[in-house]
């Protein structure tokens, strides 16, 4: 386990980040060009992103980026 410190303003811009990340994911996974089992990529990245994301942000906002049940499954 790693630990890190970080400021209020540190954590807004990390919070940012990762909803800018994540947002572009949400986006391609709605592309029908894109292969499946890179799909399945994006998902599991998404995973890791939002494990993250939980992490620096209020609840409320990660209700909005939550992964949905369907996506888990495709």
């Amino acid at each position: 386990m790693l630990g890190i410190m970080i400021n209020e303003k540190e954590a807004k811009e990390i919070e940012y980040l990762l909803k800018r990340e994540m947002d572009e994911i949400l986006y391609d996974l709605n592309d029908e060009r894109i292969d499946g089992r890179i799909k399945r990529t994006m998902r599991e990245r998404y995973q890791i992103l939002f494990s993250l994301f939980k992490r620096v942000a209020p609840a409320n906002e990660c209700i909005k980026y939550m992964p949905s049940q369907q996506t888990k499954s495709q």
